[in-house]
């Protein structure tokens, strides 16, 4: 199992504090733009999602570029969607057929980015609650070694909508991680209680071997929501977010 800087950095018990409302009528986002580039062959991002809404539009959970070049989303079928679009196409995607539609619940959704990989089908992958989706109306794998738009120099990264003002994230989200240039099992983030089986949170380790775009996002900083938790100081712009919507 990879971690993030070992087996002992992440502990179990864990309650998370905070999280952030998005609500979409408020057109909120946060952005950050890299001044250089990290590993754009490997990457795994981590978040928390409550829904608010659903069956509302497509929504925006993390974005690559303002013209969503490379996206995680809830799509307006209440789908996940994980794709790169370049040049007029898909170079990459994977399009859930399960829905996603319970506003009362938590879920966890890691995906992974690692064209290094020899193996076409392990090079982009989803997970849901600590078990990978299997099961896509659209699975296209991207070419070995092409690169992905998040964590590229002068490329702005978005929590919230697509960067453009469409798309926005309607709901809460807790915990967002992003480790530049390794590639993490979802027990690196949460793990299932022996007790009731219901998958938990974990506590973030350190980030001393994180690349340099990584980043944390806990929401616990109410006059600054953007917060990178990570110590990398990789913060984020808010926008259209206050501290009411610390939650």
């Amino acid at each position: 199992m990879a971690t993030i800087l070992g087996a002992n950095t992440l502990s179990s018990g864990y309650e998370v504090a905070n999280s952030c409302r998005f609500n979409r009528a408020d057109g909120p986002n946060m952005t950050k733009t890299p001044g250089s580039s990290g590993n754009l062959r490997k990457w795994t991002w981590s978040c928390w999602v409550k829904r608010g809404s659903i069956s509302n539009g497509s929504q925006t959970m993390f974005n690559a570029g303002s013209s969503a070049n490379n996206q995680i989303r809830f799509d307006s079928d209440d789908t996940i969607n994980f794709y790169q679009w370049h040049s007029s196409s898909y170079t990459a995607r994977l399009a859930t057929n399960r829905k996603f539609k319970d506003v009362s619940a938590w879920y966890h959704i890691v995906a992974h980015w690692d064209t290094d990989n020899g193996t076409a089908g392990d090079r982009m992958k989803l997970f849901v609650n600590g078990v990978e989706e299997t099961s896509f109306g659209t699975d296209t794998n991207p070419n070995q070694n092409l690169d992905s738009y998040f964590g590229a120099s002068g490329t702005a990264l978005y929590v919230g909508d697509k960067g453009d003002g469409a798309e926005e994230m309607d709901g809460y989200l807790a915990e967002m991680v992003f480790i530049d240039g390794q590639q993490l099992d979802p027990t690196s983030f949460a793990e299932f209680d022996t007790t009731t089986g219901i998958w938990k949170p974990k506590k973030i380790g350190s980030f001393t071997s994180a690349g340099t775009n990584s980043f944390y996002l806990d929401f616990k900083d109410s006059s600054n929501v953007g917060n990178d938790a990570s110590g990398l100081n990789n913060d984020f712009t808010v926008s259209n977010l206050t501290s009411i919507d610390q939650s």
